[in-house]
């Protein structure tokens, strides 16, 4: 691409094509971290019928939650190799590959028969289900920011990671709107029968769906500029990641600690820790938590926007700031004042939006040719090891201090959202173009 190519590339507008492009990924990346959520929905009904009848109660729930788990500890790996080819073979191709790995299997959780047909062979393959199902997230998310951010022009790229954003969290909420819709219109009889597989087999088809729509974007024009110029990584990616951006990979790492930090505690737990500590009732903490939920998927596509206007740091430090406040007026608010529990958690999901600078930044922290391997490393290790350790040290604070959950957020932001944002904010690789560094990280 010629420098007066790339001066365009840089300075235009969104035209129809890219507003296709990001309208594709987005709802492509709903519809993905809904079949990775769905199942804790229905965590319950799937542990009596996938695990022997005489098994404990407990017994069964934690055999269930493992399987969960399993996706999570499966993300690491999925991700790592879907990079490593993202990196070598295309972005497209790998964009494409990540949500076919996930719709075949959340189809045939819909499908597998439980173990009163199929004995022992049930959960195993209920776990290798779930196992395809985590690399795939391994591999969608860093994959997703990626394809939107070489796509878009560089007065854009916040908009594009923010529009992408928002429809990885807008999933969160579609799983919950379908666990609620299932329980509403079904009886308990009914849900262990044969509803809870509704929500696994429409998510299976539309997944299929995005696929197939997936085939008609294009490559984004930084890869195919590296290959046209013969740059493309000719090492081990993530060898050259570790070996020569373990800065990037700290501020990475860092920024999503703090990102899971925010979803996992204000989005995913604060619901159940309101019920055992104020007393609400499910129904309650669900509405607040749609509310909740909604607003960060609008919140963070505003974020984006904003970061192209005003750059990653003002709108980080600003950011940070709300979502320590917003998280502490809703743990504070909902012991004085249960009856604004809807908007407090509105609020407090409009501040979890500030995630949007986490990819911001990381795809800017690496170089083109690598850029994918960076970000998955970093991404998916970081949650692998902090998404999962926050459950637990929260159910450790929690009988120590009800305000504990608003400290680990507060914490977790103030060293590695703040910090780490001041110190990115210098010599960032640039996104739009082929910088020195990315020449000389594919020799």
């Amino acid at each position: 691409m010629s420098e007066q190519g790339m001066a365009g590339q840089v300075n235009r507008n969104l035209n129809r094509r890219d507003v296709r492009t990001l309208t594709l990924a987005s709802l492509g990346g709903a519809l993905e971290f809904y079949d990775f959520i769905i199942f804790v929905f229905f965590a319950a009904a799937i542990s009596h019928l996938f695990f022997p009848p005489g098994m404990p109660d407990w017994l069964q729930q934690m055999q269930t939650f493992g399987i969960f788990a399993a996706g999570y500890l499966a993300r690491p790996l999925g991700g790592l190799i879907m990079a490593h080819f993202g990196d070598r073979v295309g972005r497209k191709k790998m964009f494409t590959f990540s949500i076919l790995l996930m719709a075949v299997p959340t189809l045939l959780i819909g499908l597998t028969p439980t173990y009163a047909t199929l004995g022992y062979a049930a959960p195993v393959l209920l776990l290798i289900f779930r196992m395809m199902q985590g690399a795939a997230i391994g591999g969608e998310g860093p994959g997703a920011w990626v394809f939107v951010a070489e796509h878009a022009p560089k007065r854009h790229v916040g908009l594009a990671i923010g529009m992408l954003t928002g429809g990885l969290t807008g999933g969160i909420m579609l799983g919950s709107l379908m666990a609620t819709a299932i329980n509403t219109a079904f009886t308990p009889e009914e849900v262990s029968g044969f509803a809870w597989r509704i929500p696994f087999l429409i998510g299976g088809v539309f997944g299929l769906l995005a696929m197939y729509l997936r085939r008609f974007l294009h490559e984004t024009p930084i890869f195919e500029e590296l290959r046209q110029r013969a740059a493309l990584s000719r090492e081990l990616p993530v060898k050259q990641v570790l070996a020569g951006h373990g800065r990037g990979v700290v501020v990475s790492m860092a920024l999503t600690w703090m990102l899971s930090a925010a979803v996992v505690v204000v989005i995913l737990m604060t619901p159940t820790l309101l019920q055992k500590m104020y007393g609400f009732t499910p129904a309650e903490t669900l509405r607040a938590n749609l509310a909740g939920t909604f607003t960060l998927t609008v919140s963070a596509v505003l974020c984006g926007a904003l970061m192209d206007r005003f750059g990653s740091l003002k709108v980080g430090l600003i950011g940070c700031v709300g979502l320590i406040s917003a998280t502490y007026a809703l743990y504070i608010g909902a012991g004085l004042r249960p009856d604004l529990l809807v908007p407090l958690y509105a609020v407090a999901g409009a501040a979890v939006g500030i995630i949007t600078v986490t990819p911001f930044v990381m795809i800017h922290s690496f170089p083109a040719p690598i850029r994918f391997s960076g970000v998955s490393f970093a991404y998916n290790m970081s949650y692998a090891i902090f998404g999962g350790l926050t459950p637990l040290l929260v159910s450790v604070l929690v009988p120590l201090d009800r305000l504990g959950p608003a400290h680990y957020v507060g914490i977790v932001t103030l060293l590695c959202g703040m910090l780490t944002l001041v110190i990115n904010a210098r010599a960032m690789p640039r996104l739009d173009t082929l910088a020195p560094e990315a020449r000389g990280a594919a020799r």
